[in-house]
């Protein structure tokens, strides 16, 4: 089958490998421009677009996908079939209708809950116990397109957005090949758009700490903001980085954001329940061991961490 691939970040790329590995014939790799990145603000290139260069395969970065020079060339390409995993971008229906079977898109959640560019990250905070992936036929919508195969997995209590993000890129890469082999014996099911929950992207503030939630909420913060933008609160009016913790067992009537204990790890209290600091970064700092707040830096019973303002 002769594919055009669209996808920008590492979540793609094993779909990428996949489709090759399976045999398609890639005709190009389509992912957003490069970005600068780093103090130097050198260009750097998505990563399905690195993956492409060193399989041998064409790329293409358009500026410009509603209009223009890609949108003649995708629909002259021949191409059967579109692929599309975390592109970034809204397809017109010009693109959507330029392959011979139309784009398929891999969406990282069980639609059509968490429909949006944020699927895996919602699903960690929001506390789900489950989540998936979906092959999609796509249609001008967002993620409301008819689904043609899914599959389930269930999320572990501490499991980050980092390690399921990776988990599902292998499970959409599998599935994906799925679908071309089989797509002309699948029936699509058409979604159930009054069930439809919707996943923004992450902003910077939503990794701010707020000590009257649960202990069991902002655990699930933690882990969903683990790659980005990290959840913090303010430790003697410096920001600090939570990479890890965990619910603890230790009861407190004290109020929230007290410290109730301090060894072998820092113990905060919380509206309903106490969570425990397992690892920490200060500014200019690297991740540590939160123990190194007590050993380096005297934490105290009774202190308090506060809101970032």
């Amino acid at each position: 089958m002769k594919v055009v691939f669209m996808g920008t970040p590492d979540f793609a790329v094993p779909t990428l490998n996949a489709i090759v590995e399976a045999g398609h014939e890639v005709l190009c790799v389509v992912a957003q421009p490069d970005k600068p990145k780093g103090r130097g603000k050198k260009l750097v290139s998505p990563p399905t677009i690195e993956r492409a260069r060193e399989l041998g395969l064409p790329t293409k970065q358009p500026r410009a996908v509603r209009r223009g020079p890609f949108v003649e060339w995708m629909k002259g390409c021949g191409a059967d079939v579109a692929v599309v995993i975390a592109y970034g971008r809204i397809l017109v229906s010009d693109l959507l209708n330029a392959p011979r079977l139309g784009c398929i898109n891999v969406h990282a959640s069980l639609l059509p809950k968490y429909r949006g560019a944020a699927p895996i990250h919602w699903a960690i905070i929001n506390g789900e116990t489950t989540t998936g992936v979906c092959t999609m036929q796509m249609d001008e919508g967002m993620d409301t397109g008819d689904v043609l195969l899914r599959r389930e997995t269930s999320i572990p209590p501490d499991e980050t957005t980092a390690e399921l993000w990776d988990r599902l890129s292998e499970m959409g890469a599998e599935l994906l090949v799925e679908t071309l082999d089989k797509l002309d014996t699948i029936t699509p099911t058409v979604q159930e758009h009054q069930h439809a929950t919707h996943a923004p992207l992450i902003q910077k503030s939503l990794g701010h700490i707020d000590w009257t939630k649960s202990a069991q909420s902002i655990h699930n913060l933690i882990r969903g903001c683990v790659s980005w933008p990290v959840a913090q609160c303010l430790f003697r009016d410096k920001t600090l980085k939570i990479w890890k913790a965990e619910v603890a067992t230790i009861e407190s009537n004290e109020p929230a954001g007290t410290v109730v204990e301090t060894k072998p790890h820092p113990v905060i209290s919380t509206e309903n329940g106490t969570l425990r600091l397992l690892e920490v970064q200060l500014p200019g700092k690297k991740r540590c061991d939160a123990s190194a707040l007590v050993n380096g830096f005297q934490l105290q019973i009774g202190e308090q961490l506060h809101p970032v303002s």
